[in-house]
């Protein structure tokens, strides 16, 4: 299975949206800087600083996913990506520089459709804005919207699997690596935080 194009991406995430483009565009900058093709197993890892849409496009492109394990979300909120190669042991980090010039009166607009205002005239501007930026973001040098470097990090380790343990209030099983010990029972986190 390759996936390769934008369209590959939109079909996943269900839309097309300037987050999306620049997962994107970040995917496809590792795939050249790192030489690499689609992650089957764990050979390739991502570490993530947000959840923006952006991360579906990784997903899609380069195969790491929550499941595998090779996807791993840091939540520092930050639109940056590291990718490591297990088997030639390297690393790249991307990070997003893309700005896109508005007037105050667009800001005004944006600003009144993250409020929820729905009129005609927002949705009509804020379609046309995100359609121009989609644009922008696939047509842009790399090194105009991604500063690209090259850090040594510490290889993340493989995916491991937990045994299961039930919750002795619930009755659901949790990973025991997730598990809680209060009063000699064991608890998954949303028991044991409710009885604190």
């Amino acid at each position: 299975m390759k996936f390769e194009t934008f369209k590959d991406v939109v079909q996943f995430h269900g839309h097309s949206c300037p987050g999306l483009a620049l997962g994107y565009r970040v995917a496809k900058a590792a795939i050249e800087e790192l030489n690499i093709t689609r992650s089957e197993d764990e050979e390739i890892v991502c570490i993530v600083e947000n959840d923006s849409c952006a991360v579906d496009a990784i997903q899609v492109m380069t195969g790491c996913t929550f499941g595998k394990g090779n996807l791993i979300f840091r939540d520092y909120g930050k639109q940056v990506y590291t990718f490591f190669d297990r088997r030639k042991r390297k690393s790249v980090r991307i990070s997003i520089d893309f700005d896109f010039k508005e007037t105050e009166k667009e800001q005004a607009l944006w600003k009144k459709f993250i409020e929820g205002e729905r009129t005609k005239e927002i949705i009509e501007f804020i379609n046309k804005r995100k359609a121009e930026k989609i644009k922008v973001i696939l047509d842009a040098e790399k090194d105009d919207i991604l500063k690209i470097s090259y850090p040594p990090i510490n290889p993340p380790q493989p995916a491991r699997i937990f045994k299961s343990l039930r919750c002795q209030q619930c009755n659901e099983k949790v990973a025991e690596i997730k598990a809680r010990l209060l009063n000699g029972k064991t608890l998954c986190i949303p028991c044991f935080e409710a009885l604190l």
